[in-house]
């Protein structure tokens, strides 16, 4: 066997084919388009068009994202010249997000609900206090009560009465003039012996007159 004849690609699939052989095995084009099946009802020239367009729909895409990604380096290098870090600008995003939150249907539907489910919760309950002021144990309730203070305020009155009678039968009993009697003639006496120059003199004093002039 010529070896100038012989494959010297050893990875290929004609390796040891020698050059005469060759002209027998299919090129890999033809396999392709052999093998290559179009869908029902669809024509070569069809498949053809759409091959076509795809691949200037792959070409634009790529574009596009050659575009995005030149936009968002130049946004970058603005805000990066308007000193807006990256907090700050999820501070923002937070703000507006929440705004276009509040001003969303959804939630404006929400506090819709839940401010008719306030109403009906407080009326409910102020049916619910009418009911039990209008029930009968309640006024039962009420009755006793005011029954029962009406009587505190006689019993006070009446102990005020009967402490103001005994005062009264004190003051005029004899005891109670004897003592005033008492007091009204010492205080006679004090004031009496202050206006002549006298001195005044203790009880004592005047019940034992001789103890000043008694022997050591």
């Amino acid at each position: 066997m010529d070896t100038a004849n012989q494959d010297i690609n050893l990875n290929s699939p004609n390796k040891g084919l020698g050059t005469n052989d060759l002209s027998d095995v299919p090129a890999e084009g033809a396999v392709g388009n052999a093998a290559r099946t179009l869908p029902p009802g669809m024509t070569e020239e069809e498949a053809e068009e759409l091959r076509t367009e795809l691949t200037k729909v792959e070409e634009e895409i790529h574009t596009l994202r050659q575009v995005l990604a030149a936009k968002e380096k130049h946004a970058t290098e603005l805000k990066r010249k308007l000193g807006l870090s990256p907090l700050t600008e999820f501070k923002q995003n937070l703000t507006k997000g929440w705004q276009d939150v509040q001003t969303s249907n959804a939630y404006v539907k929400t506090a819709e609900r839940l401010s008719e489910w306030n109403d009906s919760l407080y009326l409910s309950a102020a049916a619910t206090f009418e009911d039990i002021a209008q029930s009968e144990a309640y006024k039962k309730t009420q009755e006793t009560l005011s029954v029962a203070g009406q009587k505190t305020t006689a019993a006070f009155s009446t102990m005020g009465t009967a402490i103001s009678r005994k005062l009264g039968d004190m003051r005029n009993s004899p005891t109670f003039k004897s003592f005033e009697d008492k007091v009204g003639n010492l205080k006679s006496k004090v004031v009496g012996g202050r206006a002549n120059g006298e001195e005044v003199q203790s009880p004592e004093q005047t019940n034992n007159p001789a103890q000043d002039n008694a022997p050591f």
